[in-house]
């Protein structure tokens, strides 16, 4: 639907999506083709390597510079991802609070490495609000929420609410794409059989044979988590491709609880002739 509304507007797409942000991970995240991109230039993609950091303010870095060469070039701007994190900064800024602390992040993940679920239940104990906006999993967030608290003695929710990502840096529509949840999930479960046919098994094998740890951010994300296990001889197929679907469900049930808390997104249908009015709208509203 992206492709087809910026051929039809004369738009490139800035990539949002937290995943396609990394090389070699193709299949998985869904990633445009080299066809696609082709035929739509898409930015912020393929930017580091699996093992590399990428966090908010690299992206807003890298987005916020694509947008202006877009945008110069007289060419209009599509953000198209569901990271809702990254579309929030990339509109409102960013809080930045202190440093990261090294020695402390060491700790904190190795209590995780002890204790499963650790860094999900000290958080619950000291900031319920992130934890409750955070998955158990997400070691990354977990850890500097925990790390801002120790380091402040403040709640990082506290600090994200004095900041409110006011002041809008970045004038936009937000557009979300719904559907049926019925319809929904049975594209989901759809999309997980197409990735497992179109080569997301042996997409695995090849991180793990170039040194890629299964443990890392980027490969614990639905599909690469499931298929991975799969991959290590810890289940069957049938079992990860199930498993992947779930945790898919999941994260599109996080991903509209994000967007919907937001009354200014416009919901459509995902075809490009609900979405095409609201953007054109908006481009005019803009000359």
């Amino acid at each position: 639907m992206a492709l087809a509304l910026a051929q039809r507007c004369g738009a490139e797409v800035v990539n949002a999506d937290s995943r396609q942000v990394y090389r070699r991970l193709d299949i998985g995240s869904a990633k445009p083709t080299r066809e696609e991109r082709a035929a739509v230039p898409h930015h912020v993609v393929d930017i580091v390597e699996p093992d590399e950091p990428f966090d908010c303010a690299r992206f807003r870095q890298l987005a916020t510079a694509a947008i202006d060469d877009i945008t110069r070039r007289g060419k209009r701007v599509l953000v198209v991802g569901g990271t809702g994190l990254y579309i929030r900064v990339l509109l409102h800024g960013l809080f930045t609070g202190p440093p990261r602390d090294a020695a402390r992040r060491d700790r904190l993940l190795r209590a995780e490495r002890d204790t499963p679920g650790v860094l999900h239940q000290r958080l619950r104990a000291v900031d319920p609000l992130a934890a409750a906006r955070l998955h158990p999993n997400d070691h990354v967030r977990l850890v500097r929420a925990l790390e801002v608290y120790e380091l402040t003695g403040r709640p990082i929710s506290a600090w994200q609410a004095d900041h409110a990502f006011a002041g809008s840096a970045s004038h936009a529509r937000v557009v979300g794409l719904t559907l049926p949840r019925p319809q929904l999930y049975a594209r989901i479960e759809a999309r997980c059989h197409a990735m497992v046919r179109q080569g997301l098994a042996e997409e695995v094998q090849r991180l793990y044979a170039n040194g890629f740890d299964a443990t890392l951010p980027a490969l614990r994300s639905p599909g690469y988590r499931e298929i991975g296990e799969y991959v290590r001889g810890l289940c069957d197929l049938p079992t990860a491709i199930g498993n992947m679907a779930t945790a898919t469900r999941h994260l599109a049930k996080r991903q509209l609880t994000w967007f919907r808390a937001d009354p200014g997104t416009v919901w459509c249908a995902p075809d490009v002739t609900a979405v095409a009015p609201h953007a054109e709208a908006f481009w005019a509203a803009r000359r």
